[in-house]
């Protein structure tokens, strides 16, 4: 079951990506363009928050059944160093937890901003801080913290 759920969270974890890109890209081109906020650009701020909802409940169960979470906070090494779980139960759960609080906010604040310009504005804002707390905490191939492969495997 382990293998199955690091599968989904890490294949959803490009789905997180791939949303906040482009609706960074959509609110940038929005507010400097000083466009419209179609349904459309509605519907991508719902389903980046709604995808970045559904990699969190994923990352809690896989949390919940993690061996790295056992012993956690006291897995720093000789000197502090940062160690796989360490980062994995407290790092990456704080950063990750943080970054979806903050998309959430931002999704909330640009649904109910008055001008089209403004939900632009409060949509790049917020989830360009999401975004740079998320590449931040993954744990990339090449990340000095620790390392997962871009695909995890069954």
């Amino acid at each position: 079951m382990l293998d199955t759920l690091l599968f989904f969270h890490s294949l959803v974890r490009w789905a997180v990506l791939g949303n906040l890109l482009y609706s960074i890209y959509r609110a940038y081109n929005g507010y400097y363009s000083k466009q419209a906020f179609t349904k459309g650009d509605d519907k991508l701020r719902h389903w980046t928050a709604t995808t970045a909802h559904i990699q969190l409940m994923l990352g809690i169960i896989l949390y919940t059944q993690s061996p790295n979470a056992r012993f956690s906070f006291h897995a720093t090494g000789p000197g502090g160093q940062i160690t796989q779980p360490f980062f994995f139960g407290v790092l990456h759960l704080l950063l990750m937890t943080s970054a979806i609080v903050i998309i959430t906010i931002g999704s909330a604040m640009a649904k109910r901003k008055p001008t089209d310009r403004e939900k632009y504005k409060t949509m790049l804002i917020w989830f360009g801080i999401a975004l740079l707390i998320i590449i931040i905490a993954i744990p990339w191939p090449f990340s000095p913290l620790a390392q997962r492969p871009y695909l995890h495997s069954f």
